[in-house]
């Protein structure tokens, strides 16, 4: 192998640490403020109904997913055009400021309205650089590496489970170790903070990094990306978009977990954060395994038990839970819930990147991907709540995701119908010949 190719295709444990550090940065964040939502609510929404302050708190976490699809779309255009690269680096420095500013903003009783509004900002830049992120990253590894796509692209959502994981961890401690006010007063701030360590060695690291072999050998990069995905494939992005609901309404299910266990069921802040420290381990470990079945048995029967498990269990989980409000079955209820997610999340970067040529992946992958979870994913915490709120049923939260599944089971029915055509195209060509 020639030291031109060795650079353009590095070692695949470089290629994974160098493209999901960035991923594993945006969710540790997603994460975290999840979490301490609550905190976060008394440092900068202080109003005088408790329950009013934590839904301004998830406002400003959902309204920063409505600039994501335009981050998917800047972004996703530049990973296409001018190259994954340039569209790694710009991202991971735009999560670095945000995450600055909700570390070291003062809180509403030292600044007032500046304080609220400026959080806002912080989780606009966050937003939009998540927003290219996804679309940019998997393109990358699949593309350095297309014969293992399915284990190498599970690894974008194994860091998510890994992020889970760390925050939670820092949840739990805290929890442990400071009083409740101390972790009003402060000590919320520390997990925001460990999470701006990251961003510098992430960028170190992407700087040195080359564009896969196979973006590089077009003839031309595309001109407009965007004309081609919403003339010519709408139907692909439709797909992706459904593929992608299911997951992320569990995802940001499993983020909102403490509140509600917290403020609905009124179980210690400990039990809440040691049922989403064992989610965190489920995901990180089962994802990449799940991945690494995916290249021996398919990835659609996959998809479909866990989808069909979702559709029989989740609701006499939710029931079964209200009914032994303790913190053993709410760790039971989220390791379910986690378990499920896994087994279909390890294999969707992989099928959404299968979906769309290279020339419009990057933007293909954002703008689906950032239009489910804006869509589904980053409200589901506000709609719960508000859910909650009107019915007064502690089911609310398995309504939703069972509604939203349909979308899936739809887009995974429609995948394997493109496969079966595209199949039969194979077969009469190979006999034409």
């Amino acid at each position: 192998m020639s030291k031109e190719n060795t650079a353009v295709r590095p070692g695949l444990y470089k290629t994974l640490f160098a493209t999901c550090i960035g991923n594993a940065l945006e969710w540790f964040d997603i994460a975290v403020y999840g979490f301490f939502a609550s905190y976060i609510a008394r440092a900068f929404f202080p109003t005088s109904d408790p329950s009013v302050s934590l839904m301004l708190a998830f406002g400003s976490f959902g309204v920063a997913f409505l600039v994501r699809p335009l981050g998917a779309v800047v972004l996703g255009t530049l990973a296409d055009r001018r190259g994954r690269k340039a569209s790694l680096l710009l991202s991971i420095n735009l999560m670095m400021i945000g995450g600055a500013i909700i570390t070291f903003m003062p809180g509403y009783q030292s600044i007032g309205l500046a304080a609220p509004l400026l959080i806002l900002l912080a989780r606009l830049i966050q937003g939009f650089s998540a927003g290219g992120e996804f679309g940019s990253s998997t393109a990358f590894l699949v593309e350095h590496f297309p014969e293992r796509r399915a284990f190498i692209a599970s690894w974008q959502f194994a860091t998510q489970g890994a992020s889970t994981l760390l925050a939670s961890a820092f949840g739990l401690g805290l929890a442990q170790w400071l009083t409740e006010q101390q972790i009003a007063d402060w000590g919320w701030r520390i997990p925001f903070a460990f999470g701006l360590l990251i961003g510098p060695v992430g960028l170190y690291i992407r700087r040195n990094i080359h564009e896969p072999e196979s973006w590089r050998q077009q003839t031309r990069p595309p001109a407009a990306p965007l004309r081609t995905l919403f003339a010519s494939q709408k139907t692909l992005l439709l797909t992706a978009i459904g593929l992608m609901v299911i997951s992320t309404a569990i995802n940001y299910m499993l983020n909102y977990v403490p509140t509600w266990a917290t403020r609905t069921l009124a179980l210690p802040a400990s039990a809440a954060y040691g049922a989403t420290l064992v989610a965190g381990v489920i995901l990180t470990v089962v994802t990449p395994l799940v991945g690494l079945c995916a290249e021996r048995i398919g990835r659609l029967p996959l998809m479909w038990g866990s989808l069909g498990m979702l559709a029989v269990t989740i609701l006499p989980a939710f029931w079964l839970m209200s009914l032994h409000v303790t913190p053993l079955t709410l760790i039971a209820l989220v390791a379910w819930m986690a378990l499920l997610k896994s087994v279909y999340f390890a294999t969707v970067p992989s099928l959404m990147a299968d979906l769309f040529p290279i020339a419009t992946r990057a933007s293909g992958m954002a703008i689906s991907y950032n239009v489910a979870v804006t869509v589904f994913g980053g409200f589901a915490p506000f709609i719960c709540t508000l859910l909650i709120s009107a019915t007064g049923s502690h089911l609310a939260p398995s309504y939703y995701l069972m509604s939203v599944s349909v979308l899936s089971v739809l887009a995974l029915y429609n995948t394997r119908r493109r496969d079966h055509r595209q199949s039969r195209k194979t077969v009469e060509r190979g006999t034409v010949s």
